[in-house]
């Protein structure tokens, strides 16, 4: 009975762990379709209206539309299957399977969102402030792929195969492809939309990154002083924040020592900083952005 009492919770342990999997897919997916649905309206109210040009499917779809007047949904989608392919043969079937529902689905959701951006006409009056709001909107739905943990095809894959193939860096490669697109764009529709698309990019980059990592509210110390009594007793004392003593080995002078960790609000940063230089001013410290932080004082 004992025997058969582990067969059964072993069962029902694979089932929940299963369902807690599948659920978790289901989220994931969701995000991704909230990012491509986000990215569809961004697309049809904002770039395609004012012919800016910001890299890849996207701005592949402005271009070619600008020179052969074809459904902006139907480039996107034949650049992106060209993508998918070559990404099943230069990356293989696993690396692709992300890819295949953001190919399938997003020309799907700029076709259906050009129907309800059709009659909404935006002034150009002030392309700087529309720039802003691509480059926000945009890197929020940038995060919300990046954070699905899913691929949304398109252009990236380019960069993924040189990676793979000559090693060359994908944030590297990416940029220069972007960089490319958006010049072509600005030979062929505008070189002011081309300034505008650059700064595009550069928002949309940052929003990612905050969506992805999100903001640093305080501070991380790793201090290496002769006075570390002295140090920890003003970060305990006067600040009011834990601190961690890690035991190290000096390299240099060939000795052990100790380094001083501790985490502190943004607002404490000067204080500390100055406060460490005032007890020892030969000490070595480093400062990073904590992004989380969890129990402890």
């Amino acid at each position: 009975m004992a025997f058969l009492s582990k067969i059964n919770f072993k069962k029902n342990k694979e089932e929940v762990l299963r369902k807690i999997k599948e659920k978790h897919v289901i989220f994931r997916l969701f995000q991704l379709l909230l990012s491509l649905l986000i990215s569809s309206f961004l697309f049809n109210l904002f770039l395609f209206q004012f012919d800016i040009v910001t890299g890849g499917v996207n701005g592949i779809a402005v271009i070619v539309n600008k020179i052969y007047p074809l459904d902006p949904s139907i480039i996107i989608f034949i650049t992106s299957f060209f993508l998918l392919v070559a990404s099943f043969f230069y990356l293989g079937m696993e690396a692709s399977i992300g890819a295949i529902f953001a190919t399938f689905v997003y020309p799907i959701l700029v076709k259906i969102t050009s129907f309800f951006t059709a009659n909404i006409v935006l002034e150009p009056n002030d392309l700087l402030l529309v720039s802003i709001y691509i480059g926000i909107i945009g890197g929020i739905a940038n995060g919300l792929m990046y954070k699905s943990g899913y691929s949304n095809g398109g252009l990236p894959i380019i960069s993924q195969i040189l990676y793979k193939k000559l090693r060359i860096a994908t944030s590297k490669s990416s940029f220069f492809i972007n960089g490319f697109i958006v010049l072509i764009g600005g030979f062929l529709i505008s070189w002011t939309n081309a300034l505008y698309a650059f700064t595009i990019l550069y928002i949309n980059s940052f929003m990612i990154e905050r969506m992805v990592i999100g903001v640093s509210k305080k501070k991380a110390f790793y201090i290496i002083t002769e006075e570390e009594k002295k140090i920890e007793e003003y970060i305990l004392t006067k600040l009011n924040h834990g601190v961690t003593v890690i035991p190290i080995e000096k390299c240099f002078l060939k000795r052990p020592g100790k380094m001083l960790l501790t985490v502190v609000p943004t607002k404490d940063f000067s204080r500390l900083k100055k406060e460490i230089k005032k007890i020892d001013k030969n000490s070595f410290f480093l400062v990073c952005d904590a992004y989380q932080s969890k129990g402890g004082k």
